[in-house]
C-alpha cells in the first residue's frame, strides 16, 4: 500500500470512528483543500499598488530626486529641516523611496539611484517626472471612477457632456503638466522605436498627432539623413516648435497646425501614429488609415507604435490597464496587432508586420507598405 493509499485509509476509518461521522469526511476535504490554496500575496499587492504610485509622487513633489541630484545625499535630519517636515514622516519618505529602489544609503546617508537621477530629476535629458504629476493630479481621480466609466462607457476624467474634447476648458497648468508628460513618455519610447523598425531608407516622415516632436527629435537624432513633420493641432504645434527649437533641430523638423482627421500634408515617404489610434474608436482608426494610405507615395509605409494588446486579448498587464486608462480619458481603447493588421489591409497597405520592443508607452509596432 503507497502512503497516499494508507492516508486515503487512515481518512475513512476516521470517519466512520468520528461521532459525526460524514461530516468529519467534509472537514478533512476541506482542510487538504485550505491546504491547497495559492498564496494571496499577489492580492496583497494588487490592492496596495496605490501605495508603491502616492510614495513616488509625494517625492516627486516635494522635489527630492532634484534635492539629492549629484549632492552628497542626505539624512532624514536634514531632509525634514530642509523642507520644514518633523522628522518622523521624513523618515519613512526616505525609507519607502530606498525600498521601491529609489534612493540607496551609503553611510547613514541616501543618495538617488541610477534609475531616479536619470528619470526624476528635473532638467534631465529624459524626465520623467511629467508622467508622475499627470498620473497623480488627473489620472489619479479618474481611475477612482473606474467603476462608473465601465457602466456608461464615457470618460471620467472629463464630461463629454459640456467639454468638446479633454482639452476643452481644462487648467493650463494641467495640460502644461499633460504635454511634459508625453514628451517624457514619447523620449524614451522614440528611441527603442528607432533601434528596432530601420527607418535608414526613408526621407521624410509625417507624425500624425505629433504633440510635443519627441519623436521626431529623438528620431532625427538617430538618422542623420531623415527629416521630419509634426502635423497637429494648431495651438500643438507651436508646443512642438519650442521643443524642437530648444534641440536645435529646427532645421530638420518642421511643424504643421491641422486636423488629421480632414487632411494629411503630402510628400512624404513614412507616416508614424505613436499613442494615437488608441484615443479613438474603429471607425475613426480605419478612416485616418485610408487616408494615409491615399497621402503616401508608392514604396511609402506607416508605423503605428503602441502598446499593443495580444491576439488573445489576455494581456499583457501594462496593455490591457492603459486599455482601461483610455476609458476614463477617451473614446478608444489599445487594439491587438491583428485588428491593426486587418485594417492596415482594408486600407491596401501591404506586407504587415509587427515588430516588438521594450519602451515605456509602447512594446511594439505593426507596420504597412503601400506597394
Amino acid at each position: 500500500m503507497t502512503s497516499h493509499q494508507r492516508a486515503a485509509a487512515r481518512t475513512t476509518t476516521l470517519a466512520r470512528e468520528h461521532p459525526f461521522g460524514s461530516d468529519f469526511n467534509v472537514a478533512a476535504r476541506s482542510h487538504a483543500a485550505r491546504s491547497e490554496l495559492p498564496s494571496a500575496v499577489p492580492l496583497m499587492a494588487l490592492s496596495t499598488g496605490f501605495w508603491a504610485f502616492k510614495t513616488l509622487a509625494a517625492a516627486h513633489e516635494l522635489d527630492l530626486f532634484s534635492r539629492l541630484a549629484g549632492g552628497p545625499g542626505t539624512t532624514a535630519g536634514e531632509f525634514a529641516q530642509a523642507l520644514g517636515l518633523h522628522q518622523r514622516p521624513a523618515e519613512m519618505l526616505l525609507t519607502g523611496c530606498a525600498a521601491l529602489g529609489l534612493l540607496e544609503k551609503t553611510d547613514g546617508r541616501y543618495h538617488n539611484t541610477p534609475l531616479s537621477e536619470a528619470y526624476l530629476v528635473r532638467g534631465k535629458p529624459y524626465y520623467f517626472g511629467g508622467f508622475v504629476q499627470m498620473a497623480d493630479k488627473r489620472l489619479y481621480a479618474g481611475w477612482d471612477k473606474l467603476a462608473e466609466a465601465l457602466r456608461t462607457n464615457r470618460p471620467t476624467t472629463w464630461d463629454p457632456a459640456v467639454q468638446s474634447s479633454a482639452f476643452d476648458g481644462e487648467d493650463p497648468t494641467m495640460l502644461a503638466t499633460f504635454w511634459e508628460a508625453m514628451h517624457s513618455l514619447s523620449t524614451m519610447t522614440a528611441r527603442k522605436l528607432g533601434e528596432a523598425v530601420d527607418l535608414g531608407h526613408f526621407r521624410r516622415l509625417l507624425d500624425i498627432g505629433g504633440g510635443s516632436g519627441a519623436y521626431d527629435i529623438e528620431l532625427c537624432k538617430q538618422y542623420a539623413e531623415l527629416r521630419a513633420t509634426v502635423f497637429d493641432l494648431p495651438h500643438v504645434a507651436a508646443i512642438a516648435a519650442g521643443k524642437i527649437a530648444d534641440a536645435g533641430l529646427a532645421d530638420r523638423i518642421e511643424t504643421a497646425g491641422g486636423n488629421f482627421f480632414e487632411q494629411l500634408p503630402g510628400d512624404h515617404d513614412v507616416h508614424l501614429l505613436s499613442m494615437i489610434l488608441h484615443d479613438w474608436d474603429e471607425a475613426k482608426d480605419r478612416a485616418l488609415l485610408s487616408r494615409s494610405f491615399e497621402a503616401l507615395p508608392s514604396g511609402g509605409a506607416v508605423v503605428i507604435s503602441e502598446l499593443l494588446v495580444n491576439d488573445e486579448k489576455t494581456g499583457p498587464a501594462w496593455a490591457a490597464l492603459m486599455s482601461l486608462n483610455m476609458l476614463i480619458e477617451t473614446e478608444g481603447r489599445n487594439y491587438t496587432p491583428a485588428e491593426y493588421s486587418a485594417w492596415l489591409e482594408e486600407a491596401g497597405f501591404r506586407d504587415i508586420e509587427t515588430v516588438w520592443f521594450d519602451a515605456p508607452a509602447a512594446n511594439g509596432a505593426v507596420i504597412g507598405r503601400k506597394s
